[in-house]
């Protein structure tokens, strides 16, 4: 089964054809993706589910041009990805996707302004540290460090400053994985409404079945397959989710 749809009013951000991805350690293959078609479509908020090892987190990284396929062919809006050169690529991450992991990957010895700062200097058309951190509610912690901040509140920074670039794209691989429940809510509620405020195609990855309860699709993969896709008919706001 693969994940394209017969949604003919949404614009397509990406479409990836027969993806696959292999991994060489030493003399062992490891077949991370199996062939995967998906489109992802302007403004949608998507749930990409599965397990450990499904192959989910390798295809972020190929969406968002952190990692190339083996085989197969990914677009972005007109650019095929898969031809583009490192300059290109990375030009593409610093002007068009914000990414969001696990992890929050903030610098200890940057208050939280300074750490989303590090965006906006190079970004095209940012809006400012203050604003980002706003969003997120965090506009009163600017001159926090990340010491100073909860798991939950460091993770916000993280978001604020993948947003501040205003970017089309906004990758989260298991934000809330780090987090306990009540934090984790939150930081959805954050996610969520990014991407109905600034309209940001927004995929976020799992392996927590009760998350995709507040998706547009939910795309479900299993040994580096699309097992399954799945629209909300009725989709619910973060602060209702409970697991």
């Amino acid at each position: 089964m693969n994940a394209t749809s017969n949604i003919q009013q949404r614009t397509a951000v990406f479409q990836a054809r027969g993806v696959t991805k292999v991994y060489h350690m030493g003399e062992v293959n490891v077949q991370a993706l199996r062939g995967v078609d998906l489109d992802l479509y302007e403004g949608e908020f998507s749930v990409l589910l599965g397990p450990s090892g499904s192959g989910k987190s390798t295809l972020m990284n190929i969406l968002g041009g952190l990692d190339s396929p083996t085989e197969g062919q990914v677009r972005y809006k007109n650019v095929t990805l898969t031809e583009l050169d490192d300059a290109t690529l990375t030009q593409y991450r610093r002007q068009h996707v914000g990414f969001v992991f696990q992890f929050y990957n903030l610098i200890p010895s940057l208050t939280a302004r300074e750490n989303v700062a590090l965006i906006t200097e190079i970004a095209a058309d940012p809006m400012s540290p203050e604003e980002a951190l706003d969003r997120v509610g965090l506009g009163e912690r600017l001159h926090h460090f990340p010491a100073q901040l909860s798991g939950g509140e460091q993770q916000r920074v993280a978001i604020a400053r993948a947003v501040a670039k205003r970017p089309d794209v906004l990758l989260c691989d298991e934000p809330t994985g780090a987090l306990d429940v009540h934090t984790g809510i939150v930081v959805l509620e954050v996610i969520q409404r990014i991407n109905k405020e600034l309209g940001t195609t927004t995929a976020v990855i799992t392996h927590n079945a009760m998350i995709s309860d507040i998706a547009d699709r939910v795309i479900s993969l299993s040994d580096g397959r699309i097992a399954g896709v799945k629209r909300n008919e009725r989709k619910i706001s973060a602060q209702d989710l409970k697991w």
